[in-house]
């Protein structure tokens, strides 16, 4: 990344703000010890801002950045002295969102062990499985998930909240910690909505240019107030977070998504953003209107794609103030949407930002004409390094690829169709879900709908619409085929039309479609 660009775009942000000294001293010396990990951001947070609110649970207790430090580093050496933790263990972390979880990534990395985020959706099998096959040394929990551990092989050291608090009671006063041997990574575990999740390795930033590709693009500045409603343990809340300690913002967490609650905070902590994942901005427009709006400059949204018509329902309610990342666990970020490019074409996912390659290639990796349907490549800082299995995602000329199919209008805007393994031959037509669940969508009975391919005798595969209403509303199935039929081909029009309650979904919001397939079992 050129530094003229990156200098513009951290004066622009407030990161080049004068300081006392002593303290930018600091703050650039912990960058340079302990690099830009979640560890080395909180550490430089801490030295230029000690006395700032780092973070504030949902009972209103809070921490400031020097108390969050501390805390986490007693943790680390309690770790370390009475469990056994050393640098390249791997430490289970199985919290939602509060300062416990922040405190438990960042002393898993001061040790130089790998810190696993840990899917709060997960079942008891599959917990025991993750466990297994990540090799985990310990895994911090909240209380509630106490039953999900029972299958836990017995080697793995269980630490509640309890537990870790007296841990960090427990620390005794000791050799100020150094920078280990290795850097402590993070995995976090992809979603699973299609089988049991695999465990991704992040790398560690090598420096200031992740940070500037996405503040460039999403409009954030140091010392704000930011509400990360996303799951810390998946990709796009670890993001936020990372982002928030660099900007040495206060973070403000609920454990569970509310959103009277979320928009009672909003207004109260005076929050400048808001990181969420799009379910929760549907639901916020569910909620009643609250009396003012929330003083909101960017409300930040990834992890799947939105909704027909949702992006400028939103912006009409809350403000031009919305931003849509679109990547994935492996390649961190591909595009970005802003308002201007949501109002004109509200299911774009934008353009790529600074320092971003994104290309549409073919099945042989050649690139496709432009607006034509392709496979999304894409290459940037922050690709991963690869599953802890072993495997890793085709790559073509340093860009990996996201598995998503999509095309690049003649304006330079990207438009995703859907995951390539969701994609169907119907009659030996291509058919992409995700345009008919757009369209559907629109249908003001409509509060959620899933498309998905199911087998069918006649033409291998058909579609079927899964479509929870809004309450006492009715829709009738042939007319939401017509309605279809009236904008979309022949084949994209879905045989079958059924009503359910709520849609199954996963901890981050992504709908399960294993879940509606067993309808057709």
């Amino acid at each position: 990344m050129d530094l003229p660009f990156m200098v513009a775009t951290l004066t622009r942000r407030g990161l080049l703000t004068p300081g006392h000294p002593i303290r930018v001293a600091s703050q650039l010396n912990a960058l340079r010890r302990w690099g830009w990990s979640l560890a080395g951001e909180l550490r430089q947070a801490a030295a230029r801002d000690p006395g700032r609110t780092a973070v504030v649970d949902e009972n209103g207790g809070s921490l400031t950045y020097q108390e969050l430090l501390d805390r986490s580093e007693r943790l680390a050496r309690s770790m370390r002295a009475v469990l056994g933790v050393r640098s390249g263990d791997r430490i289970g972390v199985l919290c939602r969102n509060h300062h416990g979880l922040i405190e438990a990534i960042v002393g898993a990395m001061l040790l130089g062990a790998d810190a696993v985020l840990v899917n709060t959706g997960l079942s008891a099998g599959q917990l025991s499985t993750v466990a297994e096959e990540q090799e985990l040394r310990v895994l911090v929990h909240d209380a509630e998930f106490a039953e999900r551990l029972l299958a836990l092989p017995a080697e793995v050291h269980r630490v509640d909240e309890q537990g870790q608090e007296a841990l960090i009671a427990a620390a005794l006063p000791g050799e100020q910690l150094q920078p280990p041997e290795r850097d402590g990574r993070t995995i976090v575990l992809t979603s699973g909505t299609t089988g049991a999740p695999k465990g991704a390795r992040r790398p560690t930033p090598h420096g200031f240019g992740p940070l500037v590709s996405i503040i460039d693009r999403i409009p954030l500045h140091t010392r704000e107030t930011v509400l990360i409603a996303a799951p810390i343990f998946h990709t796009w809340g670890y993001a936020a977070l990372q982002v928030a300690f660099a900007l040495r913002a206060t973070v403000v967490l609920h454990r569970r998504f509310d959103p009277a609650a979320t928009l009672a905070a909003l207004t109260a902590r005076s929050c400048d953003a808001l990181f969420a994942v799009p379910v929760m901005l549907q639901r916020l427009m569910e909620a009643p209107p609250p009396a003012a709006r929330p003083p909101l400059k960017v409300v930040a949204v990834s992890g799947s794609a939105l909704p027909g018509g949702l992006a400028t329902a939103f912006m009409d309610r809350f403000g031009d103030v919305l931003y849509n990342l679109y990547g994935s666990t492996e390649v961190s970020w591909a595009s970005i949407a802003g308002p201007a490019e949501l109002r004109a074409a509200p299911t774009t996912a934008g353009r790529p930002p600074h320092g971003t390659r994104l290309e549409i290639l073919d099945d042989a990796g050649r690139p496709v004409p432009g607006g034509q349907v392709g496979r999304i490549f894409v290459g940037n800082e922050m690709l991963f390094e690869g599953y802890t299995s072993g495997a890793s995602r085709e790559s073509h000329d340093g860009l990996l690829d996201t598995g998503d199919l999509g095309r690049v209008n003649a304006d330079g805007l990207l438009f995703v169709d859907g995951r390539a393994d969701d994609m169907i031959v119907s009659g030996g037509e291509n058919v992409f879900p995700s345009e008919v669940e757009d369209l559907i969508a629109r249908l003001p009975q409509v509060r959620e709908v899933a498309v998905i391919g199911v087998p069918d005798p006649e033409y291998g595969q058909r579609l079927a619409a899964f479509l929870a209403l809004h309450p006492d509303e009715q829709l009738d199935p042939a007319a939401v085929r017509e309605y279809v039929r009236h904008y979309l081909a022949r084949f994209s029009v879905p045989r079958d039309v059924v009503f359910v309650k709520y849609l199954p979904r996963n901890a981050t919001g992504k709908v399960v479609g294993r879940e509606l397939r067993r309808y057709y079992e």
